[in-house]
């Protein structure tokens, strides 16, 4: 469920924040259509969101009983996302990236990652969080994953008809599968990390119930 409701949550505050950063950082005398690109972004994100849910709720049963392989088609289509994304970014003539800008791209990028799953960590194991260690993995998981099937439309919806788009896709070009790779890389240790803290808690209840 935390993670359903990050992604929902995540991608309708991206069609409210990424307006107001660009009127942020471009300043309000630019010539960037807000309106157009709010609506664009509502449209391409949150209605099929919408639809998705109101559907899903007369098939339900439907769904359950014969179980389409929708994770494999998912994990397809965004492998062909990845795959195309890539190819018009680095086929562009027009990019202009030298290999030191790139590997200091990926060194950024991945001490970024690994801050923010670090930082998402110590939050959601203090005492005052509320969070069972369930809940801390899908928070280090979630609130730092970003996929490109969300985030390359955006770009192509603000960005539209700009000469560099490819190169301002380089970043989260880089950021996606650098969570995956950190994530296969930590997910054996989340996990052995998840089993130990519950049991701790589980001992400790114990210890606490009265004889």
């Amino acid at each position: 469920a935390a993670a359903i409701f990050n992604s929902a949550f995540g991608s309708f505050l991206g069609i409210i924040i990424t307006p107001l950063l660009l009127l942020l950082f471009l300043g309000s005398s630019s010539a960037v259509p807000f309106t157009s690109i709010f609506s664009q972004l509502f449209m391409t994100v949150v209605v099929p969101l919408i639809i998705g849910q109101i559907v899903r709720q007369y098939i339900k049963d439907w769904l359950e009983r014969k179980k389409p392989p929708f994770g494999a088609i998912s994990s397809c289509v965004l492998l062909m996302i990845i795959y195309s994304t890539f190819c018009d970014t680095f086929s562009n003539p027009k990019i202009d990236l030298d290999t030191f800008s790139l590997i200091l791209i990926v060194f950024i990028i991945f001490s970024l990652q690994l801050s923010f799953m670090f930082l998402t960590f110590f939050i959601s194991t203090r005492k005052r969080s509320g969070f069972t260690a369930a809940d801390t993995v899908a928070v280090i998981f979630c609130s730092t994953h970003k996929s490109l099937t969300l985030g390359i439309p955006m770009l192509k919806i603000v960005f539209s008809g700009y000469e560099h788009l490819s190169l301002i896709s380089v970043p989260l070009l880089i950021y996606h599968p650098t969570q995956i790779l950190l994530g296969g890389l930590l997910v054996g240790t989340v996990k052995s990390w998840m089993v130990t803290r519950q049991k701790a808690m589980n001992l400790a209840r114990q210890v606490k119930i009265p004889v």
